[in-house]
This record gives structure tokens, sequence and C-alpha cells, in this order.
């Protein structure tokens, strides 16, 4: 490793032990779409990759698609709830304006010791999430903490728009962080970064203080998810790139290093494009988009839970996540497992 990084020796680092998965039973196939709006499967597919998005029911919440997730994540690292210290759940579509939705997935899980907040940055929301959890991890200050990604986006989606309903699925993903002494495993690096001379290329403008609940929106769509696609293309491809490209210079890594590479699962041309300019093989990235669709904040850990989960990460593989979304927002994390 180069010098500076090397010479960085934290007492701990945070190291994954367990990750979960949840999403609503309810489907929206791109047959489903032909009857809604003019398009097709074949120019969906073609164009975004995906071919099912999943979509919350009635009485299916953000908060309870994380507690869901959260469950799972728990499980599998045999941690119960009372012993978690800290709760972050990355969201875009939070249960309500407050109190954070974090506050009702501790309360569902009995998770009484842990301190607890959201995390707004859009579909970048989880990486930024474990790198926040890996600064409090490292300094000492917890010795574990539960992620979550989880996102109602069908909620917000306008289904007359068809340059957007195509895209937007709702789930949850989890991740439990612990502290552990081997140096050499666990986040070994996270990168963060913004932009918000870009924040018109992707937002959802009401309710907030610029168009408050109780002023009548002159564009009631103001209500719903925008996107401007070519500039969101050029902007995600362009940033991943180069966030990749920071880590593997910062670790001293070769893109050959790389053994699992997961990306926000935004829009398989975006992966595609990202990954032919970094030199990736198919057989380095892991796409699930087409079975969930772009779930923003859950997107990374969904994809994370079914790529361990598969099999496909082993012990000693280097894994990178990475993300862009509105904000504009980016952020990657290097992982030794």
């Amino acid at each position: 490793m180069n010098k500076k990084f090397d010479e960085y020796k934290p007492m701990c680092r945070a190291i994954i032990t367990g990750c979960g998965a949840y999403v609503p039973k309810g489907i929206i196939t791109n047959d489903d779409l032909e009857k809604m709006v003019d398009t097709s499967d074949e120019w969906i597919t073609t164009r975004t990759g995906i071919k099912i998005r999943h979509k919350a029911g009635e009485g299916e919440s953000t908060a309870m698609l994380a507690t869901e997730a959260a469950k799972e994540a728990l499980e599998m690292a045999k941690i119960a709830p009372e012993d978690i210290e800290m709760i972050i759940v990355a969201t875009i579509t939070p249960e309500m304006v407050f109190p954070s939705t974090a506050s009702f997935v501790q309360r569902d899980l009995g998770a009484t010791k842990a301190w607890v907040f959201d995390m707004a940055a859009a579909c970048s929301g989880f990486v930024y999430s474990l790198s926040v959890a890996q600064q409090f991890i490292e300094s000492g200050h917890c010795k574990n903490a539960l992620i979550i990604g989880a996102e109602t986006l069908t909620k917000i989606t306008n289904w007359e728009d068809r340059t957007s309903c195509i895209l937007f699925g709702d789930g949850a993903g989890a991740v439990v962080l612990e502290a552990i002494k081997d140096i050499k495993k666990g986040i070994l690096y996270s990168t963060m970064g913004s932009d918000g001379r870009y924040w018109e290329a992707l937002n959802c403008q009401a309710y907030g203080s610029r168009y408050p609940s109780r002023e009548k929106l002159e564009d009631p769509d103001k209500r719903f998810m925008q996107i401007k696609g070519r500039e969101v293309y050029q902007q995600a491809v362009r940033r991943i790139v180069e966030t990749v490209t920071d880590c593997l210079r910062h670790c001293n890594f070769t893109i050959d290093d790389i053994d699992v590479f997961v990306s926000h699962q935004m829009n398989s041309r975006i992966i595609d494009s990202a990954a032919k300019r970094l030199k990736l093989t198919d057989e380095q990235v892991f796409i699930n988009i087409q079975d969930y669709g772009n779930t923003s904040a859950a997107s990374v850990p969904l994809a994370f839970n079914d790529c361990y989960r598969q099999g496909k990460i082993k012990e000693g593989d280097l894994v990178v996540l990475v993300a862009f979304g509105a904000g504009l927002t980016w952020g990657a994390n290097v992982i030794q497992f």
C-alpha cells in the first residue's frame, strides 16, 4: 500500500457481520407499465435493464420495510436488537417529516440502547452512512452499528411520466457493522462527494419550506420525482469512474484487485458504461436491477445482500460499493472480506 494509506492504522476496523433485505410482495412488470404509459417491455429492458419492480402495498411504510431488512441482518450477525449502539436509515422517502424513520425502526426492533438518525443523500445514502458509521467505530465511540437503506419510491412516482415511472421500485437492505481488531479486514476506505449546482437533474420539490404543504402548487407534478435523463447519465458515469479511481489510488490497488464491484442499480447502461471505462470484467460486476429497478438508497444494500447470499463474495475478496444520486451526491466504500 502507499505510504499515506499504510500509515493510517486505526485501533480497529468496521466489518460487515450480517446483511438482510426485504421487498414488498406487490410487483409492477414492464407489461403492467405498457397499459399505463406509452412504452414497451423491449424499450424498458433495452434502455434500463429493468424487468420488474416491487411496490409497497397499503400499510407498508418505509420504516416497516427497513425493520424487516434489519431483522434479517441482525439474525445473521447474531446480535440482539438491544445490543445495537447506533442505527442509521438512509432514505429520501421517510416515514414522515419528523421524527426520523430510524426512530420508528429503533422502536419496532426494541433497540433501546441505540442512538439513531436518518441520512438524506438519495441514492448515495447507504454508502454515505457506511462511511459515517466507519468513523464512529474506528474512533472507538461505537462497537457496532445497524445501517439500513430503505425506500418507498412508488409513493412519489408520477405514473403518467414515462421517463421516470419505469425506473423506480420499493425495498430495503441492511447490514450490521462491528468493530474488529484485524485492521486488514473491514472497510478500508470511504470517499464521498457532492455538487449542489446540479440539483435539478434529480429532485422532488414538494413538500418542504420552498413549497409548503399549506400552499397550493402551481405545478402539481412537483410532488413527484423529476429526472433529466441525459444529464444524470453523463454525471453518473463520470462521477462513478472518478470515485472508483480515487479509491484505487488511495489504497494502492489496481482494477484487477477488485473481486466484486457493486454499484447503485440506477440503470444498466450507466453501470455498463462506467464498468467499461474502468476496464472491469463482466465477472467483477454484480447487477440485479432487473429484479428491483432503481430503489435509491436501498439499491446498494439490496445488491450487496443478493451478491453475498448467492456466494459471490468470499473470504479474502475485495469489494467496492459505489453510488451516485440526487444532490448531486456520490461515494464509495472499499471493503476487505
